[in-house]
């Protein structure tokens, strides 16, 4: 008797273990179904989505591009126009968007010292447009499209 029960009890952990797996199991087999997890945002939001610090894109530092286009236009010698990036980068250069690997250069220090500076950010350069990168986590938090043409 205590032999049966304890192999009923022993199956029933078992069952229970094995259960609570397949419970927490990816329902979309990792093809990131249903609602962005762990603070991702995907694509241009607008302002709307998470900035790269995890809060709203409104507590994040505020972009003047006017001014910021005015600075990369005055100080022509400190840089020089890239390539164009191929279209498939290109639609993947959006605010909110991991930076692709190996497509931005950094950028002059007399050209970073005239661009304003906003802790925990970077300017660099991708093709002809001047991005602003989050520092701790690769994530774009502003394009400025065709700054260096």
């Amino acid at each position: 008797m205590h032999r049966s029960r304890s192999l009923v009890a022993a199956i029933t952990c078992l069952a229970l273990v094995c259960g609570s797996a397949t419970a927490l199991a990816d329902p979309g087999n990792g093809k990131g179904q249903g609602k962005p997890q762990n603070n991702q945002v995907h694509g241009n939001q607008g302002g709307k989505g998470k900035n790269a610090g995890g809060g709203d894109w409104s507590h994040g530092p505020s972009i003047n591009q006017g001014s910021i286009l005015g600075i990369v236009g005055e100080y022509r010698d400190y840089w020089s126009p890239g390539p164009a990036l191929p279209p498939g980068i290109q639609k993947n250069l959006a605010r909110g968007k991991p930076l692709p690997p190996g497509i931005a250069k950094k950028l002059d220090g007399r050209l970073i010292g005239r661009l304003p500076h906003y802790d925990g950010y970077e300017w660099q350069q991708a093709g002809t447009d001047l991005i602003l990168v989050a520092l701790a986590t690769g994530i774009i938090y502003e394009v400025l499209n065709g700054a260096f043409d």
